[in-house]
């Protein structure tokens, strides 16, 4: 069996019950897990493939596990992760100040992660309103604070669980073509690069032997 190439690492974080593996089951496996349910243990991965535009981007997905003595573990987990899905229970409000204690956590280790806000099992607040236990506009104004966007969803119905996993694909995407253009740029303007037109392989290769001095300005040989 061939192992497939992750683009993306995504890492789900969050209080243990939030929800997590639920969300993740539904957008992988478009299924809703009925209980009795069994807390992670450490963390579980999964990668599934969706496209975005004319490309296919790879997600790897780490569920990590949400209970605080799985707190150091978990560090391990978001380690260059590109995303991070910060997970809150809309009917359980010291969920919310745990996801706000993930964020902080990402903010000083990985400053680069972007993060998206995620309240989870909003089919209840459908039900019952009154089971609402965190604001929505609280939540948006949050996640406004922190440059994250903001997702209520339920992965009992599937409401929003493939638009915050779309929504991340498409912002690694985006991402990457700004780091791979200025990638370009830098390597067009530096003087030991001549006017030739290089193919994306000659690319990588050339950028490495300048930053190291050893080009003469023409694409690599391939002999």
């Amino acid at each position: 069996m061939c192992a497939m190439r992750v683009d993306a690492k995504v890492v789900m974080l969050g209080k243990e019950s939030v929800g997590k593996t639920s969300l993740v089951e539904r957008y992988v496996h478009n299924r809703f897990l009925v209980g009795p349910y069994q807390n992670t243990i450490g963390a579980a991965f999964v990668a599934k493939a969706i496209q975005v535009g004319d490309k296919v981007i790879t997600l790897g997905i780490w569920d990590t596990a949400g209970s605080e003595r799985y707190e150091a573990m978990s560090r391990i987990y978001y380690r260059g992760a590109r995303a991070a899905v910060v997970c809150y229970d809309l009917t359980d409000s010291s969920s919310f100040q745990r996801a706000k204690f993930w964020v902080k956590e990402l903010q000083n280790c990985e400053e680069h992660c972007k993060i998206y806000l995620c309240g989870t099992k909003s089919d209840l607040i459908q039900g019952d309103r009154s089971l609402r236990q965190i604001d929505f506009h609280d939540a948006q104004d949050f996640a406004e604070e922190i440059g994250a966007q903001h997702f209520e969803t339920s992965s009992k119905t599937g409401n929003n669980v493939d638009e915050l996993f779309q929504k991340v694909a498409e912002d690694y995407n985006e991402t990457a073509l700004q780091f791979m253009s200025g990638e370009v740029s830098m390597l067009l303007k530096a003087p030991c690069i001549s006017s030739n037109v290089f193919s994306m392989g000659d690319f990588a290769l050339t950028f490495r032997r300048c930053k190291h001095g050893k080009t003469d300005g023409k694409p690599p040989s391939h002999t």
